[in-house]
């Protein structure tokens, strides 16, 4: 790690040694991350990447992090932070949209409802980064990325620029190819429809009234906690079992929607574990399903 810091200091790449984790998460979860780089440029990454393969030192990357829970015992090792030093948008024409990873999903649904582009109304309200959207394939109210992505360049675990277009893409529920070719995600091509500002505006609106009411914005979570089962609602599934507000810790299902578990006050890493556990444990008793994580568990 000595000679990483000094590579880092060399380079000029901004850092901070031994950060907790819990201010870079939704959750505001985990313990200190050994080093948190924050590269500005693809460059950046891509030396990075090829000096920790040089040195053996492990890394993970971060956007928002609002689909992560950390452990209490932070990540010894590497984070690499893609956020605003690396959150550029621009429109490359009348329908397209590229943004870099660091990008919140916000920002670029203001620019196409800016440039009276649609596709992206669902989207409105995502707390999370471009790359970890594209990563996970992220969707909500029946849209997804997959209907508008159409390619993502990426650095690969060697150091080497590329990316992935269409159907290389793999992207299906909560999944892409980048969940198992180790690549970082570094910028996405969103192929969008002129339509209405107005209309657009209308139906972003709409989707975020949905979730003000609906979700609990007002406490650290990592949004939707477990994966929809197929042919089930997990929070319904949950509901259904009476574990809206079974709490662990500080750990709670939420009382408004039992499809998010939050962070109702100081609650750890552990909490959260061993109440989706419990949860999990319940429905699979009482209804017979099988509930996965949605959330990105790390340590």
């Amino acid at each position: 790690m000595t000679d990483l810091i000094q590579f880092i200091k060399e380079n000029k790449i901004s850092y901070i040694e031994n950060e907790p984790m819990s201010a870079h998460t939704t959750f505001k979860i985990g313990g200190p991350a050994r080093l948190m780089l924050f590269p500005s440029s693809e460059d950046e990454i891509a030396a990075i990447v090829k000096k920790c393969r040089e040195l053996g030192e492990r890394y993970i990357v971060v956007g928002n992090g609002s689909n992560l829970l950390v452990s209490d015992d932070g990540i010894d090792g590497v984070v690499i932070v893609l956020g605003k030093d690396f959150g550029d948008v621009v429109v490359l024409d009348d329908e397209t949209i590229f943004a870099q990873a660091g990008a919140q999903l916000m920002k670029v649904c203001r620019v196409a409802l800016e440039n009276s582009l649609s596709g992206l109304e669902f989207a409105y309200g995502i707390p999370g980064s471009c790359g970890g959207g594209a990563f996970m394939n992220a969707g909500a109210y029946g849209g997804e990325l997959k209907d508008v992505l159409y390619r993502c360049d990426h650095i690969d675990e060697n150091g080497n620029k590329g990316s992935l277009c269409g159907d290389d893409l793999r992207l299906s529920y909560r999944h892409s190819a980048y969940y198992d070719n180790g690549c970082i995600v570094t910028g996405l091509y969103l192929k969008l429809k002129k339509d209405n500002a107005e209309d657009i505006k209308a139906r972003m609106d709409d989707f975020m009234l949905r979730r003000k009411t609906k979700q609990p914005l007002e406490y650290p979570s990592a949004g939707s906690t477990f994966k929809r089962p197929e042919g089930y609602f997990a929070g319904a599934l949950i509901e259904q079992c009476n574990l809206k507000g079974a709490s662990v810790g500080g750990a709670q299902v939420s009382e408004k929607h039992a499809g998010f578990v939050i962070n109702k006050g100081n609650a750890s890493c552990k909490d959260v574990l061993e109440l989706c556990k419990m949860v999990s444990s319940i429905v699979k008793t009482e209804c017979g399903v099988d509930l996965e994580m949605e959330i990105r568990v790390t340590e």
